[in-house]
């Protein structure tokens, strides 16, 4: 198993581009190997709580910037696995030196790569092409109650989104400025 780790920006934030098993078969794709050293390194000892998949249908579209608060804080690993996505860590932890700070990774189905956003950070995407899917590794249940995040448009963040955003949920467009969160 052949993988590239890719520190980002913001501390503990992590490209991560795996590389396929080919044959006269087709592929194989490894995401998460919990006990392989290099997956260990970026995972550590967190508990898998959840995996979901997500389809966005239409081009543009954002969701996010999402993050569950204390003590739901949770890790992502985070992959596309068809099509193709801007995919945005924002960091919300408030004794970081990259405290408000985001940053960027393109992932596609064709690249095989992922990101891995720690505890603290918020999370969000605009798709890049139609009918693009993603799975999501979570260290962490969702719970309703401890949901929250920052609006994808807050001008202190200065999120540079490649198109202009649309689709957005009512939730989403309602999120608090950074100014206005809640830590």
């Amino acid at each position: 198993m052949q993988i590239e780790i890719i520190k980002k920006e913001i501390e503990g934030v992590l490209e991560i581009i795996n590389f396929k098993f080919k044959d006269h078969r087709g592929t194989f794709l490894n995401l998460l190997k919990k006990d392989a050293p290099v997956f260990k390194s970026i995972w550590g000892e967190r508990e898998i709580k959840q995996i979901n998949i997500s389809n966005t249908k239409n081009i543009a579209t954002v969701r996010g910037m999402h993050i569950q608060s204390d003590p739901y804080k949770e890790a992502k690993l985070i992959s596309c696995i068809k099509g193709k996505i801007w995919d945005v860590a924002v960091d919300l932890r408030k004794d970081s030196p990259t405290f408000g700070k985001w940053c960027s990774v393109e992932l596609s189905s064709k690249i095989n790569n992922s990101i891995f956003i720690p505890e603290g950070c918020a999370h969000g995407f605009q798709s890049l092409e139609p009918e693009s899917e993603l799975i999501y590794i979570h260290s962490q249940k969702w719970v309703k109650d401890y949901e929250n995040g920052v609006n994808y448009k807050d001008k202190t963040l200065n999120i540079n989104w490649p198109m202009p955003p649309k689709h957005l949920s009512e939730k989403d467009l309602n999120l608090p400025f950074l100014e206005n969160y809640d830590f």
